[in-house]
């Protein structure tokens, strides 16, 4: 447990990370994502329990040779080039990356001999993925870490942290960004109020909630309160001649709209969206209501 004052930041939380695998921690603002970074890294401590990684608590010191953290806020060495603020931070370690490697990683082989504080935002958080990596760590901490890179760079850096958990390194990220946590991670933790609502793999926190997205075109367009009024819908979206619909039951709805006059073609049906899932986890906190997934 974690409090300040009388309010829990984290409260009974137990979750452990897979070697070789991408685990995202998410979270609304003030479930407890960042205080648990923290206890993980050492810049906390647990107001009562204890935190382990594998079996040493952190800030051992064969733990820190062996955790590389990539933080929201990450200030440069005034002063520094690119090239010596990462052979400033391998000195720190026995068995660092190489430059080259990180350079490399980095996409900043051009920018090398300029002053790390002339980068723009998304370089500079590329810079902070090097320093993270520099000294080849197995456990992997990225807290918001695409936050301020363009496109190209963040398409990037999601096939270095594949290849990364691919030879084996443990990765926790945290990320507000839904559709990178359902396309990279093999796990989803999810807290609220810091306790632990959910996990499991994205299709099986999506194929658990009992809602499905049923989307389908119409000839005549009908009124977003009509579409309400049908069987077991949540949530309507409208846009042009698109109608999407969060229902509990498709089974039902489908008579309905193929028995209506609005003329309706290309009905598809879906598992929820990650961010209805998480949406209708954390708003609601439904996890008494269906499970656990484990």
């Amino acid at each position: 447990m974690k409090s300040y004052g009388t309010q829990h930041a984290l409260n009974g939380l137990n979750v452990s990370f897979a070697k070789g695998h991408v685990t995202a921690l998410l979270g609304p603002n003030g479930a407890g994502k960042t205080t648990a970074v923290s206890l993980l890294l050492n810049l906390a401590r647990p107001t009562s329990g204890r935190v382990l990684v594998g079996d040493m608590p952190p800030g051992h010191r064969e733990l820190r040779e062996r955790i590389g953290a990539m933080l929201q806020e990450t200030a440069a060495p005034d002063g520094l080039t690119i090239r010596e603020t990462l052979q400033l931070f391998r000195s720190y370690y026995r068995r660092p990356l190489s430059l080259e490697r990180l350079l490399q990683i980095t996409g900043l082989e051009k920018e090398a001999g300029r002053r790390a504080s002339s980068l723009s935002g998304g370089q500079k958080r590329r810079l902070a993925f090097g320093i993270a990596l520099a000294g080849d760590p197995d456990i992997i901490v990225l807290d918001e870490p695409t936050v301020g890179m363009d496109v190209e760079s963040r398409i990037r850096f999601w096939e270095v942290v594949r290849t990364l958990a691919d030879g084996g390194r443990t990765i926790l990220l945290t990320t507000h960004y839904l559709e990178e946590a359902d396309a990279v991670a093999d796990r989803i933790v999810v807290i609220a109020n810091g306790q632990l609502v959910a996990e499991g793999t994205p299709e099986q926190l999506k194929s658990a909630l009992p809602l499905r997205k049923v989307s389908f075109k119409a000839g005549k367009m009908p009124g977003k309160q009509m579409l309400l009024n049908l069987p077991g819908v949540e949530e309507v979206k409208i846009a042009g001649n698109q109608i999407s619909l969060l229902v509990h039951d498709a089974d039902k709805l489908l008579p309905e709209l193929l028995q209506s006059n609005w003329g309706v073609t290309d009905i598809q049906v879906h598992a929820a969206s990650l961010e209805t899932v998480f949406r209708q986890l954390t708003e609601n906190n439904i996890s008494k209501d269906w499970g656990m997934i484990r």
